[in-house]
C-alpha cells in the first residue's frame, strides 16, 4: 500500500482538496485499496487549543459541485514523526516545499514533491485562501492528483 501525504500551509483548502480529489479518482478506478491518504499543514494557524479547523467553506464547496464531500475533516498538524509513516509528501507550492523541509530536517529516501511537478506544466498550485479561486485550484489539483495516480499505477 502506497502512503501518501498532501501538504499546504493550513491544511483547509488545497491538501484537503487533493486529499478528496486523490481518494475519489482512486475509487474510480477501483484501486482505492492500494493507497493510504491523508493530509497535513506546515503550521499551526488553524489548528486552535489543539483543535484543527474544519475544511474552509469555498473549498468545501468547490469539492461539492464536483460530487466530492470531505466531510468530518479538520485540520492536523504534519510531524517530523511523519517522516517514517508515509512514502510521499505532495505539497502545493515551492514555500510549503521549504516548510516541510525544515520540519523534516532533510528528505534522505526523496520522497517531498510538488503536485504539478507530476504534469507536463509543473508549477504551483495557488492558494486560493489569497487568490479567491477555488476553482482554478481544484482543476489544478484535479489534474495533478489524476496524473500523479497515473504515475504511481504504472510503478505497481
Amino acid at each position: 500500500m502506497t502512503k501518501i501525504m498532501f501538504v499546504c500551509h493550513g491544511n483547509i483548502c488545497r491538501s484537503p482538496m487533493a486529499e478528496f480529489v486523490f481518494k475519489t479518482l482512486a475509487e474510480e478506478k477501483g484501486v482505492s485499496d492500494r493507497f493510504s491518504v491523508s493530509s497535513s499543514a506546515t503550521s499551526d494557524d488553524e489548528i486552535i487549543g489543539g483543535v484543527g479547523n474544519p475544511v474552509y467553506p469555498p473549498a468545501v464547496r468547490e469539492l461539492a459541485k464536483h460530487g466530492i464531500s470531505c466531510e468530518g475533516k479538520r485540520a492536523v498538524r504534519l510531524r517530523r514523526e511523519d517522516y517514517g509513516k508515509y512514502d510521499l509528501f505532495i505539497c502545493m507550492d515551492n514555500q510549503n516545499l521549504r516548510n516541510i523541509m525544515r520540519i523534516f530536517g532533510s528528505d534522505p529516501e526523496n520522497k517531498v514533491r510538488r503536485l504539478l511537478d507530476y504534469t507536463e506544466s509543473g508549477g504551483e498550485v495557488a492558494d486560493p485562501w489569497y487568490t479567491r479561486r477555488f476553482d482554478t485550484a481544484f482543476d489544478d489539483i484535479y489534474r495533478g492528483c489524476k496524473t500523479l495516480l497515473n504515475s504511481l499505477l504504472q510503478k505497481l
